[in-house]
């Protein structure tokens, strides 16, 4: 029952979005209503408002980390082992992309899979960083530097994580972030992808 409950706490957790709260409390538009309608850092920013999406980038990467942080302080006392610690890893990610506050509409999980990474391991999480840094100056679309830097994650928690369970759930984790980038994969074949900073009609 703990392990449950410690898991459905990391998905509640996941499921405040912050883009969305953040905008309401700025005055701003839902960001589900312009742009990708993703409520993410990446289309707040195109509202023109950069304190909104950094406040957004940040609390989005600031749950993730909260909620295997806070399984991790309270593992020995509550008797958590290492698989509900995995699990708590997907399940906030999982609220965050399908938040029950927000009628399951929710964002992309980049900046909240790193957030994880960071209360897992922070070499993993500093080598996805500079990851998606490269690629972001080198190429200026925030999709693909979040691809990239997705990609290699699983490789990097296979070399510097300790436990198996927490290489499958940074693996599981990357997969969803792929699968919730699809539209943004068909647009970077066809040539369609926005780049960072460009604002929305």
């Amino acid at each position: 029952m703990v392990n449950f409950l410690a898991t459905a706490s990391a998905y509640l957790i996941g499921s405040l979005s912050f883009a969305v709260i953040v905008s309401k409390a700025m005055g701003m538009a839902d960001p589900r209503s312009y742009g990708s309608g993703n409520p993410g850092a990446t289309n707040v920013l195109r509202s023109g408002r950069k304190l909104a999406a950094v406040l957004t980038l940040l609390g989005d990467a600031l749950k993730g980390w909260l909620a295997v942080w806070l399984a991790l302080h309270f593992q020995p006392a509550l008797g958590l082992d290492n698989i509900t610690i995995a699990l708590v890893a997907v399940a906030v990610l999982a609220g965050h992309m399908w938040p029950v506050f927000f009628r399951f509409k929710g964002g992309k999980g980049v900046a909240t899979a790193v957030g994880v990474l960071f209360a897992l391991s922070w070499p993993v999480a500093l080598i996805c960083v500079a990851v998606w840094l490269v690629m972001a100056f080198g190429f200026k679309v925030s999709s693909l530097a979040a691809l990239v830097a997705t990609l290699v994650s699983p490789v990097a928690a296979y070399f510097l994580m300790p436990y198996t369970s927490w290489v499958w759930a940074v693996a599981v984790i990357a997969v969803l972030v792929l699968y919730r980038h699809k539209s943004n994969i068909r647009n970077l074949l066809s040539g369609q992808e926005s780049k960072i900073g460009d604002k929305a009609p």
